[in-house]
């Protein structure tokens, strides 16, 4: 089972428009605003792959307390796979083990580490792949994207593989990454995806569906 986290992200709902968009080709368990669920770790048994689209506290939600936190390290230590969507390299940006983990940051404002604050330009922008030999760079889909948030000064916090990136006035970023868990978990971090010109793009959609088959079949290999 997938299990699909998203809040709301400020009335925008990408996570819920972009889950019903992969449920065509995916078993998809889809919560939305659902921290009591999050919490309650019921989740965890079935999973065999944890989507986040997500920004801890933000939107008026609560930050996920330590329920969510157990259920989530549960699944992280058994080398459960991770795809961060957008934002989600903050999902629980206030537990220092999960900074620590997911390879490319997102540092929200007064950052626990003291970490300088990332940033989002809106405009449209070009995401090409990367000069890798990495083969599922070669399944991914280069894309000019209509207006949208661009993530730029994020923070290095593990060894990463670079998939996709674009190049603007302020230099180039990447926007899609692999890296590994300390318990041996893939990790796949994709960050385009806020405006819903952006969000239901089918060139965006199916570079979710690539990493969500990625990162599938790492799990079942036990890599």
């Amino acid at each position: 089972m997938i299990s699909f986290w998203a809040d709301n992200h400020y009335g925008a709902h990408p996570g819920r428009r972009l889950a019903e968009a992969l449920s065509e080709r995916f078993v998809i368990d889809f919560y939305e605003d659902d921290i009591a669920a999050l919490e309650a770790g019921g989740w965890v048994p079935a999973c065999e792959l944890l989507v986040l689209h997500l920004i801890g506290g933000s939107g008026g939600l609560p930050l996920p307390g330590s329920g969510a936190e157990r259920a989530v390290r549960r699944y992280c230590e058994r080398g459960g796979p991770l795809l961060l969507l957008h934002g989600a390299s903050a999902a629980f940006h206030h537990w220092a083990w999960w900074r620590q983990l997911v390879g490319l940051r997102w540092v929200r404002p007064e950052d626990p580490d003291g970490g300088e604050p990332s940033w989002h330009p809106v405009r449209p922008y070009e995401v090409r792949r990367c000069r890798t030999r990495h083969p599922l760079a070669a399944e991914l889909t280069e894309m000019s994207l209509p207006e949208d948030e661009i993530y730029l000064g994020l923070e290095y916090t593990a060894p990463i593989e670079p998939l996709l990136e674009t190049t603007v006035g302020e230099g180039t970023f990447l926007q899609a990454y692999l890296t590994r868990t300390p318990w041996g978990g893939d990790v796949a971090g994709f960050l385009p995806g806020h405006r819903m010109a952006a969000v239901m793009l089918p060139a965006l959609i199916d570079n979710v569906a690539v990493l969500m088959r990625y990162l599938l079949r790492c799990g079942k290999e036990g890599r």
